[in-house]
């Protein structure tokens, strides 16, 4: 699995970061990092949460 970020449409609002603070981390710059963009399949549920969460849609997943 690996998690992509559309940085276009991503507004860095931190919903993912609170599904998935392993994953991803809103820094003191305002801008979105992706901590593990190959993140082990355990987070699959959390990862897909965080795709359907995002107010932007700018998260995917690629198998």
């Amino acid at each position: 699995m690996r998690v992509v970020v559309d940085y276009d449409l991503c507004e860095s609002n931190a919903v993912c970061m609170g599904i998935a603070p392993e994953v991803f981390e809103v820094r003191d710059d305002d801008l979105l990092y992706v901590l593990q963009e190959h993140p082990d399949e355990s987070f699959r549920e959390r990862m897909e949460l965080a795709v359907a969460r995002c107010p932007k849609q700018a998260i995917s997943i690629e198998d």
